[in-house]
């Protein structure tokens, strides 16, 4: 148990600084830059109830998320929502390790945003 603690509380000492997680007016200001790649991390039947402008569907859920986010720009900024903040702070975590230099969280999700 301790060292799953320890892994952990390394994990985010060593991305804290990669992930941010927003609020919608400030994530809004950061998906209208050019150079961010914001991904909605719902199910593609979610993603045909409505999305965020611009938004490219890649299920967190599903078996091809990380061969699917290694197609994104690793020098460009991501910004990742779901419905309610939960699946994306997982993607979020991912997508730090994957290397990417900034990702931003949509707190609260889509249900926050609308």
């Amino acid at each position: 148990m301790i060292l799953i603690s320890m892994a952990v509380f390394s994990f985010f000492k060593k991305h804290k600084n990669q992930i941010q997680s927003l609020k919608p007016a400030d994530f809004k200001t950061i998906i209208a830059g050019r150079d961010v790649q914001l991904i909605d991390v719902r199910t593609a039947q979610e993603y045909a109830q409505g999305t965020i402008n611009k938004a490219r569907l890649m299920d967190v859920s599903s078996g091809s998320f990380e061969q699917e986010i290694e197609k994104l720009d690793k020098s460009c900024p991501v910004a990742v929502f779901c419905h309610s903040g939960a699946r994306s702070m997982y993607a979020a975590k991912v997508l730090a390790e994957k290397g990417f230099p900034a990702v931003y969280n949509l707190r609260g999700g889509i249900v926050l945003w609308k």
